[in-house]
């Protein structure tokens, strides 16, 4: 998959290419044409013409005005990063998408902005054909799937939880118009009513003689070309801007004048070589707002004085007492923040008394001081390839709050009493101090799944604390593995999807941190173990704090798919001969899960439908009880459940530490903390769905930027891939041996070879002469020197 981080020389013409595809016309509005001073403006660097090229936006009275009598509309603008003149909002019903054309028509917004939209005359509108990537919603450069009407999305190979997987809008929701001679709404921006959009953003600096001012290229297409004032640049760049030409910046606009096809800004620093780790690295953290900076000695004055510490002994007489039961982590090799313990002992009635005890990082973090902003700022870690960026300070994150092995810690608990099956008998939410046993890793609980009769030996496993006997462990996980398979059959049984996505993971070299390898990650039954087990706690804990805090309690809800999307991709389904029923998650997930033949490529075709099932999800989001009225719209889709909370990772998302706060004023009567209010938790549920969406992105330009790296120092690569859609002069892969997407250009091939969905073609991932750019080509035949692609929609040719 192409990054949309692209290191490109500083050009001045972008005009995207338009494929010539015929096959369909549509209806849509134009708020520029070809000959609009913004486009005439753009092979021209300086400031452009003084002649008006945007409208002055209106006022906020105006704006309230319109909105009230349903003149105007507001949502969150969305830029096409392959076609940056194209852009969206949703519609007010949230059925479709109100297309927005050209630069002209957006108005100086960016990509994320909440902007209010004026419909436009209908002599305003104009045809165009129904051949370009009209993307609804994705920050993410990924590939088209095209048939002969309709044109859909493919989805990023992101790393996803199981009630992300298919939620986060702003990489899987594209919205194509213009696909099926549709009319669509007129309209142009006339307000922004909040620059979500950073306003920053990374690229490089073009000279131009005889002028006080550089031109800044932002890597970006969907961000303006910037003038800078020659001041900031570097002091040699006038005489020497050669020496600058691989160099990649970072620039801040301060102002877009509604007379210039330019914005003004100011560069911020330089961060090195273009196509380096650590510059570029910078650069996605400075561009998606992601603070790394140290923490101040303010924030760091608001934790524990005097190390080692230790748990008060007034503390230890509020809370129920667990250091003596077997409870143990189980984590990813390398982490350090542990959140989360489990334990599970038997009954004498054959039942089970399960545990599920997370971090009490509301402990050392005290509502309302230093370290309390700051985490409410942050609101997630971001974790990037090669580091994490803490939302705590390290001596919480990997030191007090972790549940590392053989020290006491504070803890807040759910122990149910659950049958065989998996049913809950009786429930206990607490505060509890634990003891953890021992540090597994998942290749350590997996091994001891899948060796249940093996007797491990202290050599095998971490450090066990004597009390606990490795045999205790080892039953432990076998008796949590087997409640869990019925807790997770039980879930899809009832209604769940799961759409399971490839992740990308890489082998770093420790002293250059470099890649030298990657692999898709495996997901096995001991992960599946710990996450039905987190998801038992959530579901738990959503129910428990919103019978206590009706109106205040912070939930998680996840809106059902685009209606029109869903009807599209059935369709397109139909078309392709594919059996699927997408009337309710849990037949999707039915359908997926339905073989798609019997050979070695059923996982690869089930891989390529699963991205086309992704597209028209939406983004689950954190919101408060007291401000989404109607209880149906609480509604968890993915999951089949009403409600839905984070609670289980308090060292990682601040929403979970509000959860925690939630369970600790009413239901465990402690009155120390002052309960926020309806909008205060409104406000930073808010915050915490940007931040997340931010976090998501930045994972994903961290993966593509190291597979970039590795291409370029391991390539050339090869590997079969799976065909995911077709368009006119090019095809889109799933590159199986890597989960990337990538698209291949039809270009000199003189033999034949049909090409259609779920074709299986080898390629060869090579590098390209920019930094970090990478491109796919179809490997020709050994027996033969040329060959034509015969390019087939809907698998007819």
């Amino acid at each position: 998959m192409d990054s949309p981080r692209k290191a490109k020389k500083a050009n001045v013409n972008r005009e995207p290419k338009h494929s010539q595809n015929q096959s369909s016309r549509t209806v849509c509005f134009s708020a520029s044409n070809a000959n609009s001073p913004a486009d005439k403006g753009k092979n021209k660097g300086g400031r452009g013409s003084k002649k008006q090229v945007f409208d002055a936006y209106m006022t906020s009275e105006e704006v309230s005005h319109g909105l009230k009598r349903g003149e105007l509309i507001q949502g969150q603008l969305r830029i096409n990063p392959k076609k940056y003149n194209e852009a969206f909002i949703p519609s007010p019903d949230d059925t479709r998408d109100i297309f927005l054309d050209g630069i002209v028509a957006r108005n100086r917004a960016l990509n994320g902005d909440i902007v209010v939209v004026q419909v436009l005359p209908r002599e305003q509108w104009k045809v165009v054909r129904s051949d370009t990537d009209c993307e609804g919603a994705s920050e993410s450069d990924t590939p088209t799937v095209q048939t002969a009407a309709k044109k859909t999305k493919s989805t990023p190979s992101s790393a996803v939880s199981v009630e992300e997987q298919c939620s986060d809008r702003d990489e899987q929701n594209n919205k194509y118009q213009n696909i099926s001679g549709s009319i669509n709404t007129l309209v142009t921006v006339v307000y922004i009513v909040e620059k979500k959009h950073s306003r920053a953003a990374t690229g490089f600096l073009k000279h131009l003689p005889d002028k006080p001012f550089a031109l800044f290229s932002p890597v970006d297409h969907r961000v303006p070309r910037i003038n800078v004032p020659l001041a900031d640049c570097p002091e040699d760049f006038s005489s020497r801007p050669g020496d600058y030409k691989n160099t990649l910046f970072i620039c801040r606009i301060t102002d877009w004048a509604a007379d210039s096809n330019f914005a003004e800004g100011r560069l911020a620093k330089s961060l090195g070589q273009a196509g380096e780790i650590e510059p570029e690295t910078e650069g996605i953290l400075i561009e998606y707002e992601v603070d790394f900076s140290e923490f101040s000695d303010e924030v760091l004055d608001c934790l524990p004085k005097n190390l080692p510490w230790t748990i008060p002994p007034e503390e230890m007489r509020k809370r129920r007492d667990l250091r003596n039961e077997c409870i143990f982590t189980i984590d990813p090799a390398t982490a350090r923040d542990l959140d989360d313990a489990l334990s599970c002992k038997q009954l004498p009635d054959g039942n089970f008394e399960v545990g599920v005890h997370i971090a009490d990082v509301s402990y050392f973090v005290e509502e309302g001081n230093s370290l309390d902003v700051i985490a409410s700022q942050r609101a997630t870690s971001v974790y990037l390839v090669q580091k994490v960026i803490p939302m705590l300070p390290r001596l919480l994150c990997e030191e007090l709050c972790s549940l590392n092995p053989l020290v006491d810690r504070l803890t807040f608990s759910v122990i149910w009493t659950l049958t065989p099956e998996g049913k809950i008998l009786n429930e206990w939410f607490g505060r509890s101090i634990i003891r953890s046993c021992v540090k597994l890793s998942y290749d350590h609980a997996q091994s001891m799944i899948e060796a249940p009769e093996k007797m491990f030996s202290a050599e095998e496993l971490p450090p066990v604390d004597p009390m606990h006997p490795i045999d205790e462990v080892h039953q432990a996980v076998l008796n949590l593995h087997t409640i869990a398979k019925n807790l997770r059959a039980q879930r899809f049984l009832g209604g769940a999807l799961r759409l399971d996505q490839l992740k990308l993971s890489f082998a770093l070299d420790k002293e250059t941190m470099m890649p030298q390898g990657c692999y898709i990650y495996q997901y096995r039954d001991s992960n599946k173990l710990v996450e039905e087990f987190m998801l038992l706690a959530n579901i738990a804990t959503a129910n428990h704090i919103y019978r206590k805090f009706p109106e205040l309690a912070l939930l998680r809800r996840h809106p059902p798919p685009k209606a029109k999307m869903m009807d599209e991709l059935q369709e397109l389904c139909d078309q392709l001969g594919i059996k699927i029923d997408l009337t309710s998650a849990g037949l999707l997930h039915k359908s997926l899960n339905t073989a798609f033949g019997d050979d070695e490529y059923t996982s690869a075709r089930k891989e390529v439908l699963t991205h086309m099932c992704s597209r028209p999800m939406q983004m689950a989001l954190y919101f408060c009880t007291g401000v989404v009225k109607e209880e149906q719209n609480f509604k968890h889709y993915a999951l089949n459940v009403p409600l839905y909370t984070h609670f289980t990772s308090p060292i990682r998302r601040y929403a979970d530490i509000i959860v925690h706060r939630l369970l600790a004023q009413k239901s465990l009567k402690h009155r120390s903390q002052s309960i926020l209010s309806t909008a205060e938790v409104e406000k930073q549920a808010s915050h915490c769905n940007d931040k997340k969406a931010l976090s998501k992105k930045v994972q994903e330009l961290s993966s593509e930027l190291f597979f970039g790296v590795f291409v370029k120092e391991s390539g050339p690569l090869d590997s079969e891939a799976m065909v995911m859609g077709v368009l006119d002069q090019s095809f889109d892969v799933l590159v199986l041996r890597y989960g990337v997407q990538k698209r291949i250009y039809c270009k000199n091939f003189l033999s034949v070879q049909v090409i259609s969905v779920f074709t299986l073609v080898e390629v060869q991932l090579k590098s390209d002469d920019a930094p970090l750019k990478y491109s796919a080509v179809l490997k020709r035949p050994e027996d033969s020197e040329h060959f034509l692609l015969l390019v087939a929609r809907n698998n007819i040719l």
